[in-house]
């Protein structure tokens, strides 16, 4: 029996500007994401990831297709009701731990603003408390509830970034590169309790990268944008043994590894664009193998089935 998605996305347009300065940011994006898993998006700057999550958030308005959760159309004018629903149930991890909190205010108000606007009738006890068990489920001590963002390091401040979401008991998480703006020493710290809370809370995450190293040990599925197309989709270790897409090739060829000779005589593989002229090849959206979807034309499956890795 096929497992229900918790969120699908469906032909996605998203455009910015207005008729001849219109920009195309996302173009047909087609994914679904399951109960309980992470699912990784990943791609250069610029290459429409976080445009898609907060599209999702509702942050940002779409031009075409649908955005579904729990079987509901989100991307749309939403009643009171579902408005709430998503607003509590779909909460977001940003990029950057310091300019997405409010430096005027505290934590204890930071933290607990989602549950000002969904609970209003909520006492100060109530409130207080869970703001506590929140800086608690990150590694923080209740204490530091009254401060302000500035006394905090960059690790420290995306943990309350965390709890401000965790604080509202969501299903799902979009966590928008949370851990690029952080030392390298502090990036484990912060995945580590990421899957410790999905492990706990049986929660279902969107994990935005641009980092394929990173992926590779925290998600079950990732999905390679480029300028806006999603051009492979694959379970991780599918993706990481028979990369197919051109593009995804490259992201891989450009991981580091520790190991100077290997460093020395690895091979770039630069993606020419040029080179795929799609517009005019007619390529479509289409599952190569099972679980392994690619956006190609016939002449480049044809290609691509040769070079696939039983």
């Amino acid at each position: 029996m096929e497992r229900e998605p918790l969120i699908q996305v469906k032909n996605l347009d998203i455009t910015f500007g207005e008729k001849k300065k219109k920009f195309h940011a996302v173009k047909q994006a087609t994914f679904n994401i399951y109960p309980g898993e992470t699912f990784g998006l990943v791609g250069e700057s610029g290459s429409g990831k976080t445009t898609i999550g907060r599209s999702i958030l509702g942050i940002v308005p779409t031009a075409g297709g649908d955005i579904i959760y729990k079987g509901r159309k989100i991307n749309k004018k939403l009643n009171k009701k579902d408005e709430e629903m998503v607003t509590k149930e779909i909460q977001m991890i940003f990029q950057d731990p310091q300019a997405s909190l409010n430096e005027r205010a505290k934590v204890n108000y930071i933290v607990s603003e989602g549950l000002l606007n969904i609970e209003k009738n909520i006492s100060n006890e109530e409130r207080t408390k869970r703001v506590h068990e929140a800086l608690l489920n990150v590694g923080l001590l209740p204490e530091f509830a009254g401060r302000f963002p500035h006394e905090f390091s960059g690790g420290q401040r995306q943990r309350i970034g965390i709890a401000r979401a965790l604080i509202m008991e969501p299903e799902f998480i979009i966590a928008d590169e949370p851990i690029s703006a952080l030392d390298v020493s502090i990036r484990a710290q912060v995945i580590n309790l990421l899957q410790k809370i999905q492990k706990e809370r049986d929660m279902t995450y969107l994990f935005i990268a641009h980092d394929l190293s990173v992926m590779e040990f925290i998600c079950d599925r990732i999905a390679v944008i480029y300028k806006g197309r999603i051009v492979e989709l694959a379970k991780t270790e599918e993706l990481m043994k028979n990369p197919i897409h051109p593009y995804t090739k490259s992201l891989l060829s450009a991981i580091p590894y520790p190991d100077p000779q290997y460093e020395r005589n690895k091979k770039l593989i630069v993606y020419d664009p040029e080179a795929h002229p799609y517009e005019t090849q007619g390529p479509t959206w289409r599952e190569l193998k099972e679980g392994h979807y690619i956006y190609a034309n016939d002449e480049e499956i044809k290609r691509y089935q040769e070079e696939l890795v039983d």
